[in-house]
């Protein structure tokens, strides 16, 4: 996002500086035509003036009573205001009539100043003044000549320069015109850019707020996008650690039970079967009756069992911990079982292949043994328990890249575990063994989580289950 913004603000900026560089080149470019026009006006004025100035001379000279004085001073003017023509820039063809128009100038002021200075002779004043009037008749005409040439250039001109000007304008209009709405549409994008995401964001802690920890966000991208990321794994962490708090809340009221009906019903329970103990060895029994009384002392050592196993999941020992070699207690775990056959002996359930494949490399953990061995034993023998036409166990011992963990996976290749019984599998008292107490699973992963892991489980029907446990990597402190 923060790219996006500055790119944004470059190419603003871009464009602000091009229309300021095409306002700024658009007035110099109408202010030079506007110079040039009045330029050619002026020098049409000049023309005017030369005209003007001849022909007061060709006045002064039919009238009998004319000042010498106020014709040389009008002649002299003249000559100024034909010099003045050359100030200005002009092309080839328009210099070289200049060049004749003066040299006609000149002729004529020799010509008039000729017979303001012949004196009375008046045959020599008439013909002088004759042939100075013809050269200022002819001057007139050329003059005329020119002013009609250039007058007609002059209006075209104009006319092309005040609709370059009018175009100009219309065009510096628009320009400005669109800077406005240019500036509000990208300030628009911006806002909209920088607003949906916050607004999203916002939606989602409000959702979060009301209790909603399932909802997710999506579909952001750059920083928002990371901050989405951020915001999606608080909301995962947070709800995990209020499951594990309904899970905290749910065990202490399931030891307080536990403690309850241990002392409620434990001793009532232990004289019932020793009162059924009893009566079963009187020999006055029929054989049905004595059968009744073993099925009934039987059902009081399941319940026992099963208070034992709810006082172990609800109020566990405290781990004590020490050095332990996972791999070594996985071996004794398969050695004290009479089911698990060993990987070197081949005793036991010969339709059972073991696979071990262990880490040699497995670094030593801080764990209570006693407790993991309660642990893979369990798991062991579910797992040959799923296998009761044979298959294959496999036993997997491994660290974590990162070193922080070891990872131990038991799999087989029994009957599995239906998709929805998977989620139950860890709950207290279920079961999908007819006579489970559905406590194993439970308190195994409450160990687990004791010694700071976890446990998870994948199974497919037809295909087997496989247990991963993952274990921290303590120091000895």
């Amino acid at each position: 996002m923060k790219k996006k913004i500055i790119t944004g603000l470059a190419l603003f900026t871009l464009i602000f500086f091009l229309a300021t560089v095409y306002v700024i080149f658009t007035i110099e470019t109408t202010t030079s035509r506007l110079d040039n026009l009045i330029k050619l006006h002026q020098i049409e004025i000049l023309r005017e003036h030369l005209l003007i100035h001849i022909a007061r001379i060709q006045t002064d000279l039919k009238s009998r009573d004319r000042d010498n004085k106020t014709i040389l001073t009008t002649i002299n003017n003249m000559a100024k205001v034909a010099d003045t023509c050359f100030n200005c820039h002009h092309n080839e063809i328009v210099m070289k009539k200049l060049v004749d128009l003066r040299s006609h100038i000149h002729e004529y002021k020799e010509s008039v100043t000729g017979i303001l200075i012949v004196g009375d002779n008046f045959s020599a004043l008439h013909a002088k003044a004759e042939k100075a009037f013809r050269i200022g008749e002819d001057l007139i005409a050329e003059v005329n000549s020119m002013i009609t040439m250039t007058s007609s250039r002059l209006d075209e001109k104009t006319r092309s320069a005040l609709q370059k000007i009018a175009d100009t304008k219309s065009t510096l209009f628009i320009v400005l015109a669109l800077g406005p709405i240019l500036a509000t549409v990208l300030s628009l994008i911006f806002i909209k850019a920088i607003t949906e995401p916050l607004n999203t964001i916002l939606d989602a802690t409000r959702r979060l707020k009301a209790g909603d920890l399932d909802y997710r966000v999506a579909s952001l991208k750059d920083e928002f996008g990371e901050v989405a990321a951020s915001f999606n794994e608080m909301a995962s962490s947070l709800k995990q650690q209020i499951l594990n708090m309904q899970r905290t809340e749910q065990l202490r009221v399931c030891g307080e039970i536990a403690t309850g009906l241990a002392h409620e019903i434990k001793n009532p329970l232990a004289g019932i079967k020793v009162s059924m103990e009893v009566l079963s060895e009187d020999s006055s029994l029929s054989a049905e009756d004595r059968t009744v009384l073993t099925q009934v002392i039987g059902e009081v050592r399941r319940i026992d069992a099963l208070l034992k196993g709810l006082l172990n999941f609800a109020k566990p020992p405290v781990p004590q911990l020490t050095p332990t070699n996972v791999n070594n207690i996985i071996d004794i775990c398969m050695t004290f079982s009479t089911k698990i056959p060993s990987a070197s002996s081949g005793n036991g359930l010969k339709a059972i292949a073991v696979v071990k494949n262990f880490d040699s490399r497995l670094p030593v953990i801080m764990a209570d043994q006693m407790q993991l061995q309660q642990v893979f034993l369990n798991l062991l023998l579910n797992a040959v328990d799923a296998m009761s036409g044979g298959g294959t166990l496999t036993i997997n011992t491994s660290r974590n890249p990162d070193g922080k963990a070891i990872r131990i996976e038991i799999g087989d290749t029994g009957k599995g575990i239906n998709r929805e019984l998977v989620k139950k599998i860890f709950q207290p008292f279920f079961t999908t063994k007819a006579k489970g107490t559905g406590m194993g699973l439970a308190i195994t992963r409450r160990i687990v989580e004791e010694h700071g892991g976890g446990i998870s489980i994948e199974s497919e029907q037809g295909k087997g289950t496989t247990f991963t446990i993952v274990l921290p990597v303590r120091k000895e402190s």
